[in-house]
């Protein structure tokens, strides 16, 4: 394409010759423009604040809300799980899973990933009888 075309404005190629508050800016962007998915509000610092404090405000409740601790009946590996729904499960590990569950360390042993497969039997088991119990209580 010659420098006289037109570029289209979902052309990648414009991002080189952006026009300034067109795209990413920040130092990550080495300061040339790149494409962003959200506004970053550069040049409107209230909202920028109120945006930033209300990504604070979304990552706690994602990630840290109602998590409980948890051993497996199995091997006793501790984790932090929160149920959202009767079919969503979250599971975070304390540390390294191969480290204290042995189906972990076993797939770990033939070059699996933890998260690949998604779970240990023993663990999602320790996960039902928790919320049979009412250890662990489901939303409605």
């Amino acid at each position: 394409m010659s420098s006289s075309e037109p570029q289209r404005s979902g052309d990648p190629s414009r991002l080189a010759s952006a026009e300034p508050g067109s795209g990413d800016t920040s130092p990550r962007a080495g300061n040339r423009p790149t494409w962003a998915k959200a506004p970053d509000f550069a040049d409107q610092p209230v909202r920028q604040a109120a945006v930033r404090a209300q990504t604070v405000v979304d990552k706690q409740h994602y990630l840290d809300t109602g998590l409980t601790p948890l051993r497996c009946q199995a091997c006793s590996a501790q984790v932090l799980v929160r149920k959202s729904s009767a079919h969503q499960t979250s599971v975070q590990w304390t540390e390294r899973p191969e480290a204290h569950c042995p189906v972990f360390a076993q797939m770990a042993a033939h070059g699996a990933r933890p998260g690949r497969p998604e779970s240990c039997p023993s663990l999602e088991k320790s996960i039902k009888w928790a919320v049979d119990e009412g250890v662990l209580e489901i939303p409605e």
